[in-house]
């Protein structure tokens, strides 16, 4: 088998066709269709089914999928350790994530040390982030929740509390925290079951034998927020993807330990890949510079606190006016923190 016969099937496995194979490899297609057919007849073996000008792969074309991604994901490796000769001066960073919420702090400082670095990121859930690192198409992954798979090597890097939220004519708006229990049938727009903040909560909710009346699944946290404005019910939300609005407020759960949890997670043999070395690298050391994320997250709202307070849009309707400090001892109440920009 020659190297070139397994870069054109790796190219139409890759494209889903010769045409678009051979604009992959810049070369015409009856090179590619010949590679590909020395390549099954020397072997006398099937690798794609063929129909019209669309192509499917046959079980033992997947598995030489699988061996030819780490085949040409260890060449890639090779030439930039080659090429850069110490330093990432170039080359291509492919990112999974669940949410650009968690992820965007590492791509910016990822970005401002290795400006010749291109960066694309792969947003979808934490199964198909996992699923994508297995098949070679992303490089790392930033998740919500972390995998014992012994393939996988992950960092924490945050966790951030889940928050409920409502419209601004609910009777809970002019609060600023509520009891777990206090959702005992209340009204909830919830994420569907997958969804990891949809699992804090509930493990939250079992833990104290509450049942809210679920009246919506939605697989979608824009989806959610709207629904929740249009009056439906209420939501729940980690504190790092929530989005002010006039229209609502975000109250912490005071009495019950509900996160959800970020993680950097690549390929155990592909941590040492110079491009994977450094994101990761940049991950831990992010999280250092802030101790333990639980800490940094008090400590953050802390310092926040009292921005929300003092506008009238995002604060409870008796809100406003007056400096942040004397607003809350006036009322009595604890500032709401300022959710971070998006």
């Amino acid at each position: 088998m020659r190297l070139t016969q397994l870069r054109s099937f790796h190219a139409v496995a890759r494209a889903g066709g010769f045409t678009g194979a051979a604009k992959l490899l810049h070369i015409s297609q009856p090179t590619v269709t010949t590679q590909v057919k020395l390549l099954e007849e020397s072997y006398g073996v099937e690798l794609f089914y063929r129909r019209g000008h669309t192509v499917r792969l046959t079980p033992l074309g997947e598995q030489l999928f699988a061996i030819a991604q780490r085949v040409f994901m260890l060449e890639t490796d090779a030439l930039h350790l080659l090429k850069d000769s110490g330093e990432l001066k170039s080359g291509h960073l492919r990112v999974g994530a669940v949410g650009p919420f968690h992820v965007t702090e590492m791509l910016a400082e990822f970005n401002q040390r290795f400006p010749g670095v291109g960066v694309s990121v792969r947003v979808g859930n934490s199964a198909d982030a996992l699923a994508a690192l297995l098949a070679y198409q992303t490089d790392v992954a930033v998740l919500a929740q972390v995998t014992d798979d012994a393939g996988f090597h992950s960092i924490p890097y945050s966790r951030h509390p889940v928050m409920i939220f409502v419209r601004h004519d609910h009777r809970f708006a002019d609060r600023d925290s509520i009891g777990v229990r206090e959702l005992e049938g209340e009204r909830m727009i919830l994420r569907e079951a997958g969804s990891t903040t949809r699992k804090a909560l509930d493990d939250a909710l079992a833990k104290a034998g509450v049942t809210p009346r679920v009246v919506m699944e939605i697989g979608s946290r824009e989806a959610v927020r709207e629904a929740v404005i249009k009056g439906v019910g209420i939501g729940a939300v980690s504190e790092v993807e929530y989005i002010a609005d006039p229209a609502l407020r975000m109250l912490r759960v005071h009495d019950a330990e509900i996160y959800t949890h970020a993680h950097v997670v690549c390929l155990k043999e592909r941590r040492s890949a110079r491009l994977v070395a450094a994101f990761v690298g940049i991950a831990s050391e992010l999280q250092r510079s802030r101790g333990l994320a639980g800490k940094h997250h008090g400590n953050r709202a802390g310092t926040r606190s009292g921005a929300r307070s003092g506008d009238g849009k995002h604060g409870g309707g008796k809100r406003g006016g007056g400096s942040n400090s004397g607003n809350s001892a006036g009322n009595g109440r604890k500032a709401r923190p300022r959710p971070p920009p998006a």
